[in-house]
């Protein structure tokens, strides 16, 4: 697993912080808004591309299992650049990095609006892969110094920022259909946004760097059983809000028959309720308790999965969108809470083994439902999704550190 370790690898060893000893808790303040931009940039730019896939999927007349099959390309990109995206923020610094990854990843969203047919979209979103893994990795080691500058955690709000971005993006792409521009001038608006975003803020980033630990290890060391468990949680929870960037407004377009601009809806009502569960989460485990809260959170997203093919009409399918955003809110921040403070394992190593559990749900279940929707049907797919809710609910029961 260490390949996979974008958090360890980059913990600060709190050298950097002796230049902010003295700081004015204005600048500090600023350093964090700053960070939480490059957030909000980055998600705005993946918003951007989920609301137009219907779009896309229409303009170069692919099918269910096309459209699947091509949007392995993604995932593919990001597990490419993942160890190099390391080696590159290690050597050169996340402050330097950053600023570059975020920009080509806006220029890659803009050749995707470019893309004539189904093997330029691929090579597009490779593309955009790739600088989205190296985006996410120098990001997240800014936002990791950051917090060890408030001495308290406020990485859940640097993502709710990018949930934030998402639902901005889905109201943006509903202005923009609703104006009949195209998908390219739709991504050069956005890449021109990010631009701004970066060149206002990139000064404020953290400088510091530091050099990776190679440490040689006699035989496999064989991956903690409870946080393989979260991690499987995490996949479940992370598949079913993959699917929903990259299906919801399909299932909106074909299933629904939402017309016109509406097809977007399904994306919005999921990015609100993602976005507000992220910002108030905190409060709602302190007062009842991280169990009690994940296993709603499991039921609600079955619910919502089910609730959207037993009735697929805009209203009802919005509601049961909004309950999948609640749903899938606070399952990830809670086992990356819960998994940063295991007794035996060091942070970095222990978010390592569930974020990367966790993420394979993101990248690899939009493909696969596109495959199942070939097979059956779009709607069979989200029912098959929605038992992952269940399987969370019942999962969480079981693994104790969730209940201490």
């Amino acid at each position: 697993m260490q390949y996979f370790n974008f958090i360890g690898w980059y913990k600060a060893k709190g050298k950097y912080k002796k230049n902010y000893r003295d700081a004015k808790a204005s600048y500090l303040l600023r350093i964090r808004l700053a960070v939480s931009m490059f957030y909000f940039a980055m998600g705005l730019c993946f918003a951007t591309w989920a609301s137009r896939i219907p779009t896309i999927k229409s303009t170069l007349h692919l099918s269910d299992g096309q459209l699947g099959t091509i949007l392995f390309a993604l995932p593919v990109g990001q597990l490419t650049m993942m160890y190099f995206s390391g080696k590159l923020v290690t050597r050169f610094g996340s402050h330097r990095i950053l600023p570059f990854a975020i920009s080509m990843y806006a220029v890659s969203l803009t050749n995707l609006g470019l893309a004539q047919n189904a093997w330029q979209l691929a090579l597009a979103l490779y593309a955009f892969g790739i600088f989205g893994n190296l985006t996410n990795i120098s990001v997240n080691t800014q936002g990791i110094y950051t917090e060890g500058l408030f001495r308290r955690t406020i990485m859940s709000s640097f993502h709710g920022m990018w949930s934030l971005a998402g639902f901005t993006g889905a109201l943006v792409g509903l202005g923009m259909l609703a104006l009949q521009l195209s998908t390219y001038t739709h991504f050069l608006i956005v890449a021109f946004t990010a631009f701004l975003l970066i060149a206002l803020n990139f000064k404020l980033l953290i400088k510091a760097k530091e050099t990776m630990k190679t440490e040689k290890k006699k035989g496999f060391r064989k991956p903690d059983q409870t946080l393989v468990l979260l991690g499987v949680i995490g996949f479940c929870s992370m598949a079913s809000e993959g699917i929903m960037f990259d299906w919801s407004g399909v299932f909106f377009k074909d299933i629904v028959k939402a017309p016109g601009a509406l097809i977007i809806l399904g994306y919005t009502s999921f990015m609100i309720m993602m976005a507000s569960g992220r910002f108030f989460g905190d409060k709602l485990i302190n007062r009842y308790g991280r169990k009690k809260v994940m296993q709603i959170s499991g039921i609600m997203i079955s619910s919502g999965f089910f609730t959207a093919v037993a009735f697929p009409y805009i209203i009802p399918s919005m509601i049961a969108f909004m309950a999948i955003g609640l749903g899938v809110s606070t399952v990830v921040p809670t086992l990356y809470s819960i998994a940063g403070k295991h007794p035996t394992i060091p942070t970095g190593e222990a978010l390592t083994t569930v974020s990367s559990v966790s993420f394979l749900g993101f990248l690899m279940g939009p493909p696969v439902i596109g495959h199942i929707a070939e097979l059956f049907s779009l709607r069979f797919s989200f029912a098959f999704i929605g038992i992952f809710g269940f399987f969370i609910a019942f999962m969480v029961g079981r693994i104790k550190v969730i209940s201490e």
